[in-house]
């Protein structure tokens, strides 16, 4: 006769699964379900335990998935081993699942364990040639909520792969604010704080925006845009409304909040009485702060006009630092039209020249101009082309439509706004 017993599982069994998790962990083996799954199936799917008088001795967690059942843990006391405890808990716990009518039965096990005798005895399979894969969703389901209600999103997970050119940008930014941010356990290693606030500046169409968004994606964080002109809306006016989406942006784990056009509501404060704005950027100053103390997220803010913003705003301590988004170089130009153009003739068109032709044209102006190339190309294929006879080759731009549209494109930065550009990032760049 055994002095054990086997039940359903209780509430009050989940010490005893701690227990049971953290002997598994003290022999070197690391469960392939974290804790938190454990004990959730516990609650919501197939649980049985092994019982010794009241001291929780063993215990096997299963969930199943319309044919399909799992094995989420199976675990006995060391000194209770080799009773055959666990091949009595499988089968329980089977017996259990046996209403959903699965098909099959499986069980992922770490490679160190070493104690299979409860599977095999049960009739389970080693099944050779198998890998495990495993990916962690960035945002739970508990925070899609306050994430709708934010207006925030999830964006696709390529962006900063599709951001063309902009090579030095891309990596500065990869370095200073990607890096510690998707590795914090290897910058405290290294003594590097991760950041939690950046400017990002440069004349307009430089690309502040998609690069605030790239880097959401690449860290696969939800990016929040606040929007101060919809705020200023509220009944409790704009600084109550800001204050308030901050402490909502609190309740996320992770973030990437934008603001764009930050001079709007953090410009220089002077004058007698003080303006209606003067308090906006005042309470923008206290949100900053409390904002760092907060693990898992960064404010990103963008201008074009940096030398109008408070100088508290910049301040050491804000803002980490303070990077220029300027014109794209040759190179940037070079990836950016061949990202535009057709891959059907992207050879046949004079890159070169489009380069050349396009100096100073910012990265939104060249996917202007791209655009309205291949407009004018369909339009004169459809119109002019009165026989509408098929071509020899691939039909698309040519250089001389691209170069046509660049000459008509007045480019959004002018010299004279260039040049404050080269003396503001000598005066306020943080790199």
């Amino acid at each position: 006769m055994t002095s054990w017993k086997i039940r359903d599982f209780h509430s009050q069994d989940v010490e005893g699964i701690l227990q049971l998790w953290q002997s598994l962990r003290a022999t070197k083996v690391e469960p392939v379900y974290d804790l938190s799954e454990v004990l959730a199936s516990c609650e919501k799917d197939h649980a049985v335990v092994a019982v010794q008088g009241e001291q929780v001795i063993g215990a096997a967690v299963g969930r199943a998935a319309h044919d399909q059942g799992w094995i989420v843990f199976l675990s006995t006391l060391p000194e209770f081993r080799g009773r055959g405890i666990g091949t009595s808990l499988l089968a329980a716990v089977e017996n259990r699942m046996a209403a959903h009518g699965l098909n099959k039965l499986s069980a992922l096990m770490p490679e160190t364990e070493t104690r299979v005798e409860a599977f095999t005895n049960r009739g389970f399979v080693v099944k050779k040639n198998l890998r495990y894969f495993e990916r962690r969703i960035p945002v739970q389901r508990a925070e899609l909520g306050a994430l709708d209600e934010l207006g925030g999103r999830l964006l696709p997970r390529d962006l900063w792969d599709r951001v063309a050119g902009m090579t030095a940008e891309k990596e500065l930014l990869e370095r200073r604010l990607v890096l510690p941010l998707a590795e914090p356990d290897l910058a405290d290693e290294f003594g590097v704080v991760p950041p939690r606030a950046v400017v990002l500046f440069g004349p307009p169409g430089t690309g502040k925006t998609t690069f605030a968004k790239a880097m959401a994606s690449r860290l696969e964080w939800p990016f929040v845009e606040v929007f101060p002109s919809r705020l200023a809306g509220e009944p409790g006016g704009l600084a109550g409304a800001l204050r308030q989406t901050f402490l909502d942006i609190a309740e996320l784990e992770h973030a990437v909040v934008f603001i764009d056009e930050v001079e709007e509501i953090a410009s220089q404060r002077s004058g007698e009485p003080p303006s209606p704005m003067q308090g906006v950027t005042n309470e923008l100053l206290k949100i900053i702060p409390a904002f760092r103390d907060q693990p898992g997220r960064l404010l990103v803010c963008a201008t074009n006009f940096i030398r109008s913003l408070d100088s508290a705003f910049l301040r050491h301590g804000r803002f980490d630092y303070v990077i220029p988004i300027g014109l794209p170089d040759d190179d940037a130009r070079t990836a950016m039209w061949r990202r535009f153009i057709p891959e059907t003739v992207v050879e046949e068109v004079d890159v070169a020249g489009l380069v050349a032709a396009s100096s100073g044209f910012s990265p939104a102006d060249i996917e202007f101009a791209a655009r309205s190339a291949s407009q004018r190309a369909l339009e004169k294929a459809v119109y002019d082309d009165v026989s509408h006879a098929p071509a020899a080759g691939p039909r698309g731009p040519v250089t001389a439509d691209y170069l046509e549209t660049i000459a008509d494109t007045r480019a959004t930065v002018s010299d004279a706004v260039a040049a404050d550009f080269l003396e503001d990032i000598d005066a306020l760049a943080r790199t």
